[in-house]
């Protein structure tokens, strides 16, 4: 990830945007955000509360159960909005978005700009459109099928801190499996290179 400051770039990301009328009327501090193929553009592990506007590339949405299970909320592109949810609500402990290829975001602080959009009519009918779009398409939704190897991997990937999976009473719990179960596969895991264990009921995913 890399963030840009440098003004020419965000003016003319901006003057391309969709929604060039309403980021020019608003006293906002932009920048943009170059995320690489692969890597998070939102997770729960972020601190930050950010609004991104899709300016270049696309992102995968994830939301991921406890139990590993994953569900694709969108496949987005350009002009989308990350962040929408964040302006009213903390940002949910399950939701991911990562970059299916090299992207290009325009972004700002929602915690320094917050009364300034709730304050402004043309901004929150922009993200009323945006969340009225994103709950048609979650009524739809089915899990995608999968094993419960492909669920330890996910949960280590998306619930698990820093990937690594303390534990394996707890996450054995929360894939629903024994800790039996658990174990052969993070043994199998292991010796594919896929994991590594750091201790005792530790493994990091590689």
């Amino acid at each position: 990830m890399e963030k840009i400051y440098d003004k020419q770039k965000i003016t003319a990301s901006v003057a391309k945007s969709k929604y060039h009328a309403i980021l020019n009327g608003l006293p906002l501090d932009l920048y943009l955000i170059q995320y690489k193929k692969g890597e998070f553009v939102s997770s729960p592990f972020q601190d930050d509360a950010l609004f991104q506007i899709v300016e270049q590339g696309s992102v995968n949405i994830y939301f991921i159960r406890d139990d590993g299970t994953r569900y694709s909320l969108s496949n987005a592109a350009a002009d989308y909005f990350l962040g929408d949810m964040e302006i009213f609500y903390p940002k949910d402990n399950n939701i991911y978005a990562e970059a299916a290829e090299n992207l290009i975001c325009i972004a700002f602080s929602i915690e320094k700009h917050r009364e300034i959009l709730l304050a402004n009519a043309g901004f929150l009918e922009l993200i009323c459109r945006s969340l009225a779009a994103k709950i048609g398409a979650m009524t739809t939704l089915d899990a995608a099928p999968a094993s419960l190897a492909e669920r330890v991997m996910s949960y280590m990937k998306y619930k698990c801190e820093d990937a690594t999976l303390r534990g394996i009473g707890q996450a054995a719990f929360h894939l629903h499996c024994s800790t039996r179960q658990l174990q052969r596969i993070l043994n199998q895991k292991e010796a594919a290179g896929l994991v590594r264990k750091l201790g005792k009921g530790t493994y990091r995913l590689m």
